[in-house]
């Protein structure tokens, strides 16, 4: 197969050419994103001890997809106060987070001097913790429900704390796919533009694919080569995330759900056509922690953490509501044949633990 050559004369393919990858078989594709992954990294797969703070579920924006947002009349709405959100960093700091995750809904009603004084109430107490916060689509809503530039709120983000970016709201770049299932939410385009903006004031952020709902196949391929088209123009992308569709609780309904083989194709072929994004993360929140030890030998080198609890994706059935221990995330990762290796939010190593 021709693609098989180029691969290993690390040569780029086409779409069609990448597309044509889900026909190989398993084992041969997890061949050839492993021999990428040991060439890189060896058995080395890392992992962060860190913290995701949700801190509110009321949204303006309704998404298909979505089990966690309160929209409307729903009883279950929630936003934390300040002090709330700083007692959570707090308690999480003082049990050995390094990283706060911050993302949540798009909420109208606190104002965007809300959003941005609870990164500073943190970054003034804790001024060594690194904050990750704001999806693309949540600067896209506070941009314009508050009459702002892009701009103006990436600046006003590190003015107020922000060390990087998640990669949430990228869901599938195909806009009439965005369409039917996140309406009125960030255009691809636009998500593709706050990215590029934040990596033009020399900060990192990373990337995700939402997968195994109503897309297909090709819509994934062209995904994964808008974001490497980006990262040859600004180069900030830390990691790619593919995030696996969570089906409960929410309007999709989708039936087909992919199988193991088909998540972890997805795995492998991210891997081959990612060139320059170094690290695939296989987050267990939403793979399952099984499915993500198994993604280590397609390609993934990245489990995420330790996250120590976590709202969004445990609204639509993943098991990550109360997180991982440390002991018991190292653990795994030893059993399935691999080093774990503790990073910080940039991927600097901080410590490995094959002889501990």
């Amino acid at each position: 197969m021709d693609s098989i050559k180029k691969i290993n004369n690390n040569e780029r393919l086409t779409h069609q050419e990448a597309l044509a990858l889900y026909d190989l078989d398993l084992y041969t594709l997890g061949e050839l994103a492993h021999a990428i992954r040991v060439d890189r990294f060896g058995k080395k797969s890392y992992f962060n001890i860190n913290r995701h703070i949700n801190p509110t579920n009321v949204c303006k924006d309704i998404c298909k997809f979505c089990a966690y947002s309160a929209s409307r009349k729903n009883p279950s709405q929630y936003t934390l106060s300040h002090e709330e959100i700083l007692e959570i960093a707090r308690t999480s700091i003082a049990t050995g987070a390094k990283e706060l995750h911050i993302v949540s809904a798009h909420n109208p009603n606190e104002g965007i001097e809300w959003y941005m004084n609870a990164f500073k109430l943190i970054k003034d107490e804790f001024p060594h913790i690194h904050i990750k916060a704001l999806t693309a689509a949540e600067v896209d809503f506070l941009a314009r429900e508050y009459g702002h530039s892009y701009d103006e709120i990436l600046d006003m983000m590190i003015a107020h704390g922000v060390d990087s970016m998640p990669g949430g709201g990228a869901e599938i770049f195909d806009e009439k796919v965005r369409d039917f299932i996140c309406k009125g939410k960030v255009t691809s385009a636009q998500w593709l533009e706050i990215h590029q903006k934040w990596h033009e004031r020399g900060r990192q952020s990373n990337a995700t694919m939402l997968f195994g709902h109503i897309e297909e196949r090709s819509h994934r391929i062209d995904h994964i080569l808008r974001l490497r088209n980006l990262q040859d123009k600004s180069g900030g992308f830390n990691a790619f995330i593919p995030l696996l569709y969570q089906k409960e609780n929410n309007f999709l309904k989708v039936k087909n759900f992919p199988s193991a083989q088909e998540i972890l194709k997805t795995f492998a072929i991210a891997r081959i056509l990612l060139d320059n994004i170094n690290n695939i993360k296989a987050y267990w929140v939403t793979s399952s922690i099984s499915l993500a030890l198994v993604a280590q030998e397609f390609g993934a080198n990245d489990l995420d953490g330790t996250i120590q609890k976590e709202s969004i994706q445990s609204a639509a059935g993943a098991k990550s509501a109360n997180g991982m221990s440390q002991e018991e995330f190292i653990g795994l990762i030893k059993n399935s044949g691999f080093i774990p290796v503790e990073r910080d939010s940039l991927y600097n190593e901080l410590r490995s633990f094959e002889e501990v």
